[in-house]
């Protein structure tokens, strides 16, 4: 019998407890555990972005962070940060510019991209564009996104 850890935590604004196995990474308790699948597992080593969460308001790899680690913690997931409203002009955007064409890749950026628009409201294309490094993307080239990510902030100022 494996050991399991107790946690409380807040997914989305709601309060949520579980029993989970000590090694569970953040992204398979969201996927598999809470059924909160916009978040994607990509490359399980933090390298390409799919799995961006906000964790008590900073952006982080649900591969890299263990579930077990979250006690008293607050997560937003794409699911949450669309339910809010708080990006519906960046998504706007997005689907303007074309900016997400497979999809794979999206929740992540948008995560990412959603960061700059709370904390970095000075960004030119040059922070954006660095802001977004840690996320991959295959389909875009991303000048769509920096797009999207630029013309909200010009919006939003």
């Amino acid at each position: 019998m494996s050991q399991r850890v107790e946690i409380t935590l807040r997914v989305n604004g709601e309060r949520v407890s579980r029993s989970v196995e000590p090694r569970r990474h953040l992204i398979d308790f969201l996927r598999l555990d809470l059924g909160l699948t916009g978040s994607h597992a990509g490359c399980e080593h933090g390298v390409c972005g799919a799995c961006t969460v906000r964790v008590d308001d900073e952006i982080v790899r649900g591969c890299l962070v263990l579930a077990a680690s979250l006690d008293g913690a607050e997560v937003t997931t794409i699911e949450g940060l669309t339910e809010s409203g708080e990006v519906a002009d960046l998504q706007a955007a997005f689907v303007a510019r074309n900016a997400a064409q497979c999809g794979f890749c999206t929740p992540g950026m948008v995560m990412a991209a959603a960061d700059i628009l709370r904390h970095h409201q000075d960004a030119d294309r040059t922070a954006i564009r660095e802001h977004l490094s840690g996320n991959y993307c295959r389909c875009t080239g991303y000048q769509a996104i920096v797009d999207a990510v630029a013309e909200t902030l010009e919006s939003r100022r």
